[in-house]
């Protein structure tokens, strides 16, 4: 009983918290996600007042909300939507991996933290944050821009990427063998393939079977679909929130905008519980060791995202303010370098710290390079421009010469 008690004390304290610092957050037009870490190191242990009795809760409630950001996710994409993205954009997303991933593999490799630790670095400095991007591009009134469908096309092919990167993290973090992994890989490259075929084929069979007048039934039979696709996929070795993923691919429709309406305020309370949890599990005092690291890992993989914004867009035809747009816009990181960070720290601790701290840059840094990047490359190019012409020396004028 006494347990109990202090479980629910505990919960409604967090839970108000939260409530708060998204309400201080969306006062001052800023992302929640960095004051929501900075909450679980506050709680967690080492920190201010570390919680006991609701551990275990929250533990569970964070994993069901990184089914339900991946659902949510996956509702606002058709299959249609996902093969002309991979059609047109693939080599966008070639130099958004080699520029982003590979920074981070080689810090783990300096680092020493082996083969594994590069691997799940690299996804942690990969993938930008669908979530707080999509905030960001309402806040500023970009929804409707040309450079905008370039931004969600990068976004797209990441988080199809996932589908596979997450089951070979996942192979490599539990020591599979190469045998193992390799059917892993191939469970999941056949389960996104199914999924996809599916929702192109008989896409209206699946959202009319799911489909409900009723708003209690249908988000009882998503959520409970959702849940059980995702605990059989992580029982087949495949990431449940991968298995999420494909869920909201194969809703679409009337049914796809009626689940998202009802599980959006869902999805925010379990997303929070999930950023709360990966900050109660980090030590504050493991930060300032790595701070140095992340701090020049935020300011390189910064720089190679905005160089992947340009290079998308110059390649969609975009004029070149809004490469610079799409480019600063790209910049943040959250939901999924986390998710990957919580996967790794079972093998390489200190990587948790280092994500966590990375994260809080970057999520602080992305909504200021959306809205910086393009002004300020104009002024810098205008004052070099500036500079060019006064260094040009002027051409000497004509001599006219008359016969005397």
């Amino acid at each position: 009983m006494h347990n109990t008690t202090a479980m629910l004390i505990e919960l409604g304290a967090i839970i108000l918290a939260l409530g708060l610092l998204g309400r201080l957050a969306g006062r001052v037009g800023f992302s929640p996600i960095p004051l929501y870490l900075l909450a679980g190191l506050a709680f967690g242990q080492g920190g201010i007042l570390p919680l006991q009795a609701s551990e275990e809760f929250v533990a569970t409630g964070a994993e069901i909300g990184v089914i339900l950001l991946l659902l949510l996710l996956g509702l606002e994409y058709s299959a249609s939507d996902l093969v002309i993205n991979l059609k047109t954009q693939y080599p966008s997303g070639a130099v958004d991996f080699v520029l982003n991933a590979v920074p981070g593999a080689l810090a783990a490799l300096i680092l020493g933290w082996g083969a594994v630790g590069a691997v799940a670095l690299a996804g942690v400095t990969w993938i930008s944050s669908s979530g707080v991007i999509a905030k960001v591009l309402g806040d500023l009134g970009r929804l409707g821009n040309r450079e905008t469908p370039v931004i969600l096309g990068v976004l797209v092919i990441e988080d199809l990427a996932m589908a596979v990167y997450l089951p070979i993290l996942t192979a490599l973090l539990a020591g599979v063998s190469l045998a193992g992994g390799s059917l892993t890989l191939l469970i999941s490259l056949g389960t996104v393939a199914a999924v996809l075929y599916l929702a192109l084929r008989h896409g209206r069979l699946i959202s009319k079977a799911v489909s409900s007048d009723n708003a209690e039934m249908l988000l009882l039979v998503v959520l409970g679909l959702t849940l059980l696709v995702a605990g059989i996929a992580q029982e087949l070795q495949v990431s449940a929130a991968v298995g999420a993923f494909l869920v909201g691919i194969a809703l679409s429709g009337e049914v796809a905008e009626g689940a998202s309406s009802l599980l959006t305020p869902l999805r925010d309370l379990f997303a929070a519980v999930f950023f709360v949890f990966f900050g109660l599990s980090t030590n504050p005092a493991d930060i300032p060791p790595v701070l140095v690291p992340a701090l020049i890992l935020a300011v390189v993989t910064a720089l190679t995202k905005i160089a992947t914004g340009w290079y998308a867009a110059r390649r969609a035809g975009i004029k070149t303010a809004g490469r610079w747009r799409a480019g600063g816009t790209l910049v943040a990181r959250g939901e999924f370098s986390i998710v990957i960070a919580g996967l790794a720290v079972g093998v390489e601790p200190r990587i948790g710290p280092l994500a966590t701290a990375y994260v809080l840059i970057l999520v602080i840094i992305g909504p200021l390079t959306a809205r910086w990047t393009e002004p300020l490359a104009r002024r810098l190019t205008r004052r070099r421009t500036a500079a060019q012409a006064a260094v040009t020396p002027a051409e000497p004028a004509e001599v006219v010469r008359t016969n005397s």
